[in-house]
């Protein structure tokens, strides 16, 4: 498969949700500021095993949804990116993961050169005109890039990209040419935090008296 087609398959979009533990009071008598440290130590705790999962269903574009359970419980939008933040259509440079809480970016440079490597032999199943392809690659958190409550996250993500897809006829791969298809983003990371953050998370705590 070349890379106009990876273009096409790489591309993620779908509804997500995910479950985020706050404080003890409940928000209609927590004070904002104090609800809002409550949802960011949820959606961030100081660090562990996180799980990443995006997806879409027959869809093209450079636009995501992403799910994150573990030490990380949020989920939101992403989208793909270059460094100066531009959208890029190619998906070969970054994934920004626009959460509730916050957003980080992915480096997913080295996972779409193996899925274009992979997918050089498509259509897989040549006889039905279907495709099942995988790869896994590490994708490193990009450094700097924390905002609200992943403000110093820094780590990695084992992740697997999975297409599996039913082409449409005459056989011949080329952008959005599916009858069906899925494609799943997901793996495992560890999640580290800085000591700035886990002094504001600490400090934080102590103000509305939780040990």
């Amino acid at each position: 498969m070349h890379k106009k087609r990876f273009v096409s398959t790489l591309a993620i979009a779908a509804f997500a949700g995910a479950l985020v533990t706050g404080g003890c009071a409940s928000a209609a008598t927590t004070p904002p500021a104090a609800a809002a440290a409550a949802s960011g130590r949820a959606a961030a705790a100081a660090g562990g095993t996180a799980n990443i999962m995006i997806y879409a269903v027959n869809t093209d574009g450079a636009y995501f949804h992403a799910i994150v359970s573990g030490v990380i419980g949020d989920y939101g939008p992403a989208v793909s990116i270059y460094p100066d933040g531009q959208v890029d259509p190619l998906h070969n440079s970054q994934l920004e993961l626009r959460l509730t809480h916050g957003s980080f970016r992915l480096s997913i440079t080295a996972l779409g050169k193996a899925f274009i490597k992979a997918a050089s032999h498509e259509p897989i199943y040549p006889k039905t005109c279907t495709d099942l392809i995988s790869v896994t690659k590490t994708s490193p958190i990009v450094a700097g890039s924390g905002t609200g409550a992943y403000r110093g996250i820094d780590g990695s993500f084992n992740i697997t990209i999975t297409l599996n897809e039913v082409e449409a006829q005459p056989c011949q791969p080329s952008p959005g040419a599916f009858r069906a298809q899925l494609i799943t983003l997901a793996g495992p990371g560890t999640i580290v935090v800085d000591a700035v953050h886990q002094k504001w998370t600490v400090s934080t705590r102590a103000e509305r008296g939780i040990q």
